[in-house]
């Protein structure tokens, strides 16, 4: 059932945190169902796989906004090629994130949710429908809640923490040559292993220190979890040292490599290191 709000430009931060989170708990209800049960995975053109779990969760969370006025960007309209005019104000949607972690039924994979403004995203919410887990992040900060009842519950204020030696997440379904070297460069003491945008929730909430990202994403993918990070304390960044900003429709929405950390200077001294990595 859809829950009404406010238009647009009465719609407060909290209002649409609210709502984006009850989408998010209403489309995992969706994918637990299909998780169940045997289900079919296919590619898309772009090789990456789907399952009918994207598509129905994408829908539920597509109903759940549109009451709001604001344009979505969501990943499987537009790979279909249904893209809007975003403008300087939008919603960005990855309905589940992590489809590779959702096949092989490991647990590790996501709905997100973000709002997107004059490139910066300043809300987000990350739920792992298999444990129930939230994570959100906004102008006021951010929070980790248990939505296993259908509600938010147990809300506890999260940050980022500093630690020596660093702890590194690093992608269970992806990886790179110059990771190694990375990490030796950064002297990392331990690596921890995770999919989806769970690798910034571990961030945000002091787990880890440094997520390096050295194969493609597109905005989908990270939208939501960069927006809890910063607003526990991260910071992510392009490897020329820029905040890593969307609207990037000329590209496809894709990403350059990032680095995500747990602090701005944490976060230019690794992205200076990747750079020179990779050339």
């Amino acid at each position: 059932m859809t829950t009404l709000i406010a238009p647009a430009q009465a719609a407060t931060t909290s209002d649409l945190t609210d709502l984006c989170l009850a989408a998010s708990i209403a489309a995992a209800r969706v994918i637990t169902d299909v998780y169940a049960r045997p289900f079919a995975a296919v590619d898309k053109a772009d090789g990456s796989p789907v399952t009918e779990a994207d598509a129905a969760a994408e829908a539920v969370i597509l109903d759940y906004l549109r009451a709001t006025g604001i344009p979505v960007l969501a990943e499987e309209s537009a790979s279909a090629g249904h893209i809007p005019i975003l403008g300087d104000r939008y919603f960005v949607v990855d309905p589940l994130d992590g489809t590779k972690e959702f096949i092989k039924r490991n647990g590790e994979f996501t709905v997100n949710i973000a709002l997107v403004e004059h490139g910066v995203p300043v809300l987000g919410v990350v739920l792992a429908p298999t444990t129930g887990a939230a994570f959100v992040g906004d102008r006021h900060g951010a929070y980790e809640c248990n939505t296993l009842t259908g509600i938010a519950q147990e809300k506890r204020a999260i940050s980022t923490r500093s630690a020596d030696p660093l702890r590194i997440v690093a992608s269970r379904s992806h990886g790179h040559a110059a990771l190694a070297a990375l990490c030796d460069t950064m002297q990392i003491g331990s690596d921890v292993s995770v999919g989806s945008s769970l690798k910034f929730c571990l961030l945000a909430r002091g787990d880890a220190q440094l997520y390096p990202r050295f194969t493609p994403t597109c905005e989908w993918d990270t939208a939501a979890g960069q927006a809890v990070l910063e607003a526990a304390g991260g910071a992510v960044l392009t490897l020329d040292g820029k905040r890593l900003a969307y609207g990037k429709s000329m590209t496809r929405f894709l990403n350059p490599y990032f680095v995500a950390a747990s602090n701005h200077d944490l976060a230019a001294r690794a992205a200076q290191e990747m750079q020179a990595l990779v050339g």
